[in-house]
């Protein structure tokens, strides 16, 4: 099912095979997360295309809604985590089936596009790109996949070494891969200021964190 409303980006079968057909077979017994899911096409293809797991982290409730019932549909429930949150307040470590699904070795990344404009240093987006790299979110050499719109300016955190970029004619696909030495360097440099892992919000039930697992409460 798809969103109806302008909630969504959304991407063409042509995309998206091409997309996933350049991945091979990378993504087998891979755990995911689907940031931005939408109704949840990324990550649902990625479970398709072999991958263990997936972790769908979304805002929007009517999106949200469409994007549980696609799970069940597809009878992915116990493969599949639907996690109602803003993630520019999330953890990205859900609780209890965290070990589960962490860490993530792929990081599927959509975010509106009108957001591509304020990707720089200090932003929220951001902050967010470099939270998503830290130990106890993703594998050591975790790849991240970033749609934008075409010819869009910006920076992407060091830690995330650009591998690919596939221009589309009304998109563009980057595909970067984690740096395990940027990665050590910040998590030093870290430690050295002081600094510790802010305690953000976990799912709680509010519309800003709450945890939907699938196997629980959902009509079928």
């Amino acid at each position: 099912m798809a969103n109806p409303g302008l909630t969504t980006r959304p991407i063409t079968d042509f995309v998206k095979e091409t997309l996933f057909g350049r991945m091979g077979h990378w993504l087998e017994g891979q755990k995911v997360a689907d940031v931005f899911a939408g109704t949840g096409t990324i990550g649902l293809e990625a479970l398709s295309r072999g991958a263990a797991s997936v972790v769908f982290f979304e805002k929007d409730p009517k999106a949200f809604e469409l994007l549980k019932r696609n799970v069940v549909s597809l009878g992915a429930e116990s493969e599949c985590l639907c996690w109602k949150a803003d993630i520019f307040r999330c953890s990205f470590r859900p609780k209890g089936d965290g070990p589960r699904f962490l860490p993530f070795d792929w990081i599927f990344f959509d975010p509106p596009f009108e957001m591509m404009d304020h990707l720089t240093p200090g932003s929220e987006l951001f902050r967010v790109l470099k939270q998503v790299a830290r130990e106890h979110v993703s594998a050591a050499e975790a790849r991240l996949v970033l749609r934008t719109p075409p010819r869009v300016a910006f920076e992407m955190p060091p830690v995330w070494e650009l591998e690919h970029h596939w221009p589309f004619s009304h998109m563009e696909v980057f595909l970067y891969r984690k740096s395990v030495v940027e990665s050590v360097v910040e998590q030093v440099s870290n430690l050295s200021q002081g600094e510790q892992v802010p305690n953000l919000p976990e799912p709680d039930g509010s519309e800003s964190g709450q945890l939907d697992n699938l196997t629980d409460g959902v009509a079928k």
